[in-house]
């Protein structure tokens, strides 16, 4: 145990020593077994200012609710509800959650209810995946949207009004168990997949520990092995997740976004040599309408001819080469000194991808 504290010491007091580049394992991985949960229940959201609804689930609900309190309704009435929503109400459970804590949860109109503004959620109960009921939500709803509606159906509409939030809304009623605690080891798994970064993982823990205690499983995974005690294996995890290293940089890609214009270029990609030219044609329509009067005495009308002037003139196209090993500063000095505009960009960069002057990937988005 001293040990390990003192290993943490060691790691805290050394962290600013580090390069700007390197980054905490803590900031790289997540521990197996440590995560969320999500939930999701059916309820109903009272109080409405008449801006609930009538929907057949909706009424089947409320019927439910009454009769869990004894009232029973006769079965040819029709209930008339206006403040009253069917809503779905969904959460995340954070790992290690304990009986009796609470969490935000997040509540959506299911129907046709104008607005949940000033409403309330009952009682409702939140499941997991296997079934189980984790948590119990109850509350008033936080709507930052807001609707309102004319008698002629004109409508104005400010964020999303169906959608509100209860922070510390939902009581924690069941403990998901966690692996955590089982057997010699934990496991390290990268937030994106890379055998470099894998390696360099697990030999940063080995030499801070000693040989052999970190195994890299595969591109993502790297394991550790760790103390059964709880409260040693707790000390050992907060060592271990704040030591850092050099992550490997990804492979070079081009990220193209067409729908927004947006062209992100890693720092590794590279171009072979190629030549490109890049222009068009500029095409003006003119429409310049002439009057025409008939004869005098002829009997004719006065009338409009239409007289369309179109003229097509080629744009001045510049040839520029990229010579061997071109780098990133290269493309993007030699791209702006012609004028190219995003959708040019876009344009070029696929050309000389097919005609593989390109060392990197091309991704489209």
């Amino acid at each position: 145990m001293k040990l390990i504290q003192s290993l943490l010491v060691v790691v805290l007091s050394g962290a600013l020593s580090f390069p700007a580049s390197a980054a905490r394992i803590k900031d790289l991985t997540s521990v197996q077994g440590v995560r969320s949960n999500q939930l999701v229940g059916y309820g109903l959201v009272v109080g409405l200012p008449g801006t609930g609804e009538q929907s057949p689930f909706t009424e089947q609900s409320f019927r439910t609710m009454l009769s869990n309190f004894g009232i029973n309704m006769p079965a040819g009435m029709k209930s008339q509800i206006k403040n009253v929503a069917a809503v779905a109400v969904h959460a995340e459970l954070p790992a290690f959650s304990k009986p009796g804590q609470t969490i935000d949860i997040t509540v959506s109109s299911m129907g046709s209810a104008k607005g949940l503004r000033g409403g309330t959620l009952l009682q409702t109960f939140l499941k997991g995946l296997d079934g189980n009921v984790y948590a119990v939500a109850q509350g008033s709803l936080i709507v930052s949207g807001l609707g309102a509606e004319g008698a002629d159906g004109s409508r104005v509409m400010v964020n999303t009004p169906t959608v509100g939030r209860i922070p510390n809304g939902a009581t924690v009623e069941r403990e998901v168990p966690s692996p955590f605690a089982d057997g010699d080891f934990i496991t390290f798994n990268l937030n994106r997949s890379d055998f470099t970064t894998a390696k360099t993982l697990a030999e940063t823990i080995n030499n801070f520990i000693g040989p052999g205690t970190a195994l890299s499983l595969d591109a993502s995974s790297v394991q550790v092995r760790a103390p059964r005690d709880m409260d040693q294996r707790v000390s050992y995890l907060s060592t271990l997740e704040n030591l850092t290293l050099e992550p490997a940089s990804q492979s070079a890609k081009i990220i193209i976004n067409s729908r927004t214009g947006t062209i992100v270029i890693g720092k590794d990609v590279r171009l072979f040599p190629a030549a490109v030219t890049h222009g068009g044609l500029t095409v003006t329509i003119a429409e310049n309408p002439v009057v025409v009067q008939p004869n005098p005495l002829a009997g004719g009308d006065t009338a409009v001819e239409q007289n369309t002037i179109i003229d097509v003139r080629p744009d001045r196209s510049r040839m520029f080469k990229f010579d061997p090993g071109t780098t990133l500063d290269d493309l993007v000095s030699t791209i702006n000194a012609v004028g190219a505009a995003p959708g040019d960009l876009m344009a070029i960069l696929e050309a000389l991808k097919e005609a593989g002057a390109i060392h990197g990937e091309l991704v489209v988005i």
